[in-house]
């Protein structure tokens, strides 16, 4: 498998910023969300990432987010383990400092 790649929330802050395409998946609970996501953020529930599987392209690059990047960290590397190309953002929401919606 390869390895999993990772970002700073500060690197995808710079990104964003930018207005650079990049695609976000949120896999926090409903609860957590309510309290504000990265702007463009699509959000899918950890649990219900493998089946919504098939809204996903695997040409594609997706940075994955949680409260603290250990959720993301799973579901990164489940879907490295199907032929996804993510990214873990480190940290979190927890050390994001950008705008939220």
């Amino acid at each position: 498998m390869s390895e999993m790649k990772v970002m700073t929330a500060d690197q995808l802050k710079a990104k964003v910023e930018a207005n650079e395409e990049v695609y976000i998946i949120d896999v926090r609970e409903d609860f957590e969300v309510a309290n504000g996501m990265i702007p463009n953020a699509v959000h899918i529930p950890m649990n219900e990432i493998p089946n919504n599987l098939e809204i996903l392209d695997q040409h594609r690059e997706y940075v994955i987010v949680c409260a603290g990047g250990v959720r993301s960290e799973k579901v990164c590397h489940y879907l490295l383990a199907n032929g996804y190309d993510v990214v873990n953002m480190e940290g979190g929401m927890h050390s994001w400092t950008g705008d939220v919606q």
